[in-house]
């Protein structure tokens, strides 16, 4: 059974100068939304991850308003929701116990950001046995400073974390090619 795994969709993802000065894939959001109404449709399950920072200036700090989900993937009451403290969805949480006993093997994974808790957390996925889908347009990443003090491109950093995951970890595809498969 194949199951959306939504990672950090928050509102504070959307915040330039904590996390960096560009962020790439504008749309990431809406098209985790576009899944998640494809996945209610289908009658397929969803489970939402929310990250609570534990440094207290951080946006993804709980005591912050935008630590809230973003509007365009707002949890219904019976979707599960997974609260983290560090970058894997899967430590400190059941949530790898909650998809074995629903005969879960399959995930498309989606959220935000591809080079911190979509990487960590697709990466786990896979080594725990999953078969996943990482969705290239619904995730997005923030530019760097590497240790060399050159600064990196969002999108640097994003095709990067794409080829690291691909074909190792994930299958690789958009939001309109996963439709597209999941429909046919």
């Amino acid at each position: 059974m194949t199951a959306l795994l939504l990672i950090d969709i928050q509102l504070a993802l959307q915040e330039m100068e904590y996390y960096g000065t560009e962020r790439n894939n504008p749309e990431a959001e809406e098209n985790c939304g576009r899944l998640l109404g494809y996945f209610r449709e289908k009658q397929l399950p969803v489970f939402h991850v929310k990250h609570n920072s534990t440094n207290l200036s951080s946006p993804l700090h709980p005591s912050k308003m935008s630590n809230d989900f973003h509007p365009a993937v707002q949890p219904l009451i019976n979707e599960p929701i997974f609260e983290k403290t560090v970058n894997s969805a899967f430590i400190g949480t059941d949530l790898e116990a909650q998809l074995k006993a629903q005969g879960i093997s399959d995930l498309v994974i989606a959220g935000l950001t591809i080079e911190h808790c979509i990487s960590t957390s697709v990466r786990m996925a896979s080594n725990l046995g999953f078969n996943v889908v990482l969705v290239s347009d619904a995730t997005a990443a923030f530019d760097k400073i590497g240790y060399d003090g050159n600064t990196y491109s969002a999108d640097v950093i994003f095709h990067a974390e794409l080829a690291n995951l691909k074909d190792e970890f994930a299958q690789i595809m958009n939001t309109q090619t996963l439709l597209n498969n999941l429909t046919n």
